[in-house]
C-alpha cells in the first residue's frame, strides 16, 4: 500500500495535543472537597454514564485519526507486463555420419554437437525449433515446435548408424528448407553442422542453398573438426583401437552456402569454440519481444473517510443526548 499525500500524517501530531487538552479540561471541572468518609457517595457509584463518560472523546480522537488517513489517500497498486513475442523459426541440421564419432571433441563430435544444440534450444524459449539429421540421406527428427522438452529428448537420442552412412549435405539442407518454406516466422534460419565433404545425395548443396535464398532463409554453417588428424575409434577383434584419420571439411562449400543465403560460416576445432559459435548465432538471431509495463492504482481512502465520518457523527449525537452535560 502507498499513500498519495503522506504529508497529511503530520496532522496526527495533534492527537496527543488534543488528548492532553481533554485531560487538562476535565481536571478543571472538579473541585477538591474533604469529607470524613466516602460512605455517603457509594450509593451513586458505578452508573454506566460515569463509566463510559470518556467514550465520546475517544471516538472523536479515533475519528480525527481516520480522517487524517483518508487525507493521506491510501492506494493499493498492481503492476505487470504485457509481453508480445514474434519468434524466429529455426531448424538445426546435424551430420550424424560415422565420422562424427571422432574424438577430437570430448567425448566425441556427435555428443558435443548434441550438447550445444540442447543448450541453444534452452536459450530460445519463444522460438519454434526443428531438428533434421543427415548422413547418406536425411530425415526430420523433429518438426518445428515450441515443445522444447520433446525436442531436447529427440536430440539426445540421436547417434550415428541411424541411417545409411555418408555425407549428403545437400539433402540435409533441402529437408530443412522444406520445413521452413511455408513458415510465417519473422525470420527463418538454418544452422547446418557437418564434419565432412558432400559425397552422397541427389541434391547439390549449392542448389539447396539457392532454394533457401529464394525463400529468404538464412543459413549458418558450422564445420566441426580439429585441423590435421583426429583419433577415430575402430572396432577390431582385439577391441576398440584408435586410428588418426585426416580431417576433411569442405570449408569453401560451407562458406559459399552461408554467403548465398546471408548467413555466416564458422569453424569449430574444440568444444569451447563450438559452444561459442552457437552462442554467437544466438546473439545474431534475436526474437522480437515487445514489453509494455502497466501500473494500476486503487484508491482506498473511502473506507477510512467513511468510518471517520460515521464515528464523528455518532460522537456528536452521544454528546448531545446520553452524555449531555448540564451547563
Amino acid at each position: 500500500m502507498t499513500f498519495a499525500n503522506p504529508g497529511a500524517f503530520y496532522l496526527l501530531l495533534l492527537v496527543p495535543v488534543m488528548f492532553a487538552w481533554y485531560v487538562r479540561r476535565g481536571r478543571k471541572q472538579f473541585l477538591n472537597l474533604r469529607v470524613p468518609t466516602l460512605q455517603s457517595f457509594r450509593a451513586g457509584e458505578g452508573g454506566w454514564r460515569v463509566r463510559f463518560r470518556h467514550l465520546p472523546a475517544a471516538m472523536r480522537l479515533l475519528a480525527f485519526s481516520l480522517l487524517v488517513v483518508a487525507l493521506a489517500r491510501p492506494q493499493t497498486s498492481s503492476e505487470g507486463e504485457n509481453i508480445t513475442t514474434e519468434g524466429i523459426d529455426i531448424v538445426l541440421v546435424t551430420d550424424v555420419s560415422g565420422s562424427m564419432l571422432a574424438e577430437d571433441f570430448r567425448p566425441n563430435r556427435i555428443e558435443a554437437a548434441k550438447e550445444v544444440a540442447v543448450e541453444f534450444v534452452e536459450s530460445r524459449p519463444d522460438d519454434r525449433i526443428g531438428f533434421v539429421v543427415f548422413a547418406g540421406e536425411s530425415f526430420t527428427q523433429c518438426p518445428l515446435t515450441l515443445d522444447h522438452d520433446v525436442l531436447r529428448t529427440l536430440i539426445a537420442g540421436v547417434k550415428p548408424g541411424l541411417i545409411e552412412d555418408g555425407t549428403a549435405i545437400g539433402m540435409g539442407l533441402a529437408t530443412a528448407v522444406s520445413r521452413l518454406k511455408d513458415s510465417k516466422g519473422i525470420s527463418r534460419v538454418i544452422v547446418l553442422l557437418t564434419d565432412g565433404v558432400n559425397n552422397q545425395g541427389s541434391i547439390d548443396p549449392m542448389t539447396a542453398a539457392g532454394i533457401a535464398s529464394t525463400f529468404g532463409i538464412r543459413v549458418y554453417t558450422v564445420g566441426v573438426g580439429t585441423r590435421g588428424t583426429a583419433p577415430y575409434p575402430v572396432q577390431t577383434p582385439l577391441g576398440t583401437q584408435y586410428r588418426n584419420v585426416p580431417v576433411e571439411i569442405d570449408e569453401e562449400l560451407l562458406k559459399n552456402i552461408a554467403d548465398q543465403t546471408g548467413g555466416r560460416y564458422f569453424r569449430a576445432t574444440d568444444n569451447n569454440r563450438l559452444k561459442g559459435i552457437y552462442e554467437e548465432i544466438d546473439r545474431l538471431e534475436k526474437s522480437k519481444i515487445e514489453v509494455t509495463q502497466f501500473r494500476r492504482h486503487k484508491e482506498d481512502f473511502y473506507t477510512a473517510g467513511f468510518a471517520g465520518g460515521i464515528l464523528l457523527l455518532v460522537e456528536v449525537l452521544l454528546s448531545l443526548t446520553l452524555f449531555r452535560k448540564i451547563p
